[in-house]
């Protein structure tokens, strides 16, 4: 069976910058390369989990999450790196303008649904696997799902911090970002 570490995009791997709408605002952290590269050399699957609500609320179209993936790819190529797989849900169960993502769907976070996808085609075993992201959402996933989990200070993280108050909101480790959570959890598997 496989390790994977299931990793959020935006304020963990790339900038948070609110919606992304254009190709040329992905621009990773400083040290998500180096993050990227550990978990590669570590045998982990790498594999994005990301909420695309910006899909359902009209802001764009899911042809531009495909191709910001696609981007994101590309540029990890130029340091012979990759994404083994990006997961994501585009839909929103009360806020969806657009009729076919208004849905309270299995793959929105902290819901399983991305993960038992990549579950069922990596071959995954989920308790030596973590969950790294800057919201309570994505601690709740990997809590969800059974893996450790890791709240990262970048994005939204500092202020996702604050609002800790029981230990489902609580994470394995707290790191000040993406490659710190990495380096934590790699060295404790």
């Amino acid at each position: 069976m496989n390790r994977a570490a299931f990793i959020d995009r935006d304020g963990n791997l790339i900038h948070e910058v609110g919606y992304i709408s254009s190709l040329d605002r992905i621009k990773f952290y400083t040290r998500s390369i180096k993050a990227v590269k550990l978990l590669s050399e570590s045998g982990y699957k790498i594999i994005v989990v990301t909420n695309q609500s910006g899909v359902a609320r009209g802001y764009i179209p899911e042809s531009f999450v495909k191709n910001a993936h696609k981007k994101i790819n590309a540029m990890l190529a130029e340091y012979g790196l990759k994404i083994d797989a990006f997961y994501y849900c585009p839909h929103h169960p009360k806020k969806a303008v657009i009729k076919k993502y208004l849905a309270d769907c299995s793959c929105r976070k902290p819901k399983t649904g991305m993960i038992e996808a990549a579950v069922k085609r990596f071959n995954i075993d989920l308790k030596k696997s973590f969950t790294i992201g800057d919201k309570l959402t994505d601690v709740h996933l990997g809590k969800n799902a059974g893996t450790k989990t890791a709240l990262v200070l970048t994005g939204y993280g500092k202020e996702e911090k604050k609002l800790i108050k029981t230990d489902y909101d609580r994470p394995d480790i707290v790191a000040k970002d993406f490659y710190q959570a990495v380096r934590m959890l790699v060295k404790n598997k």
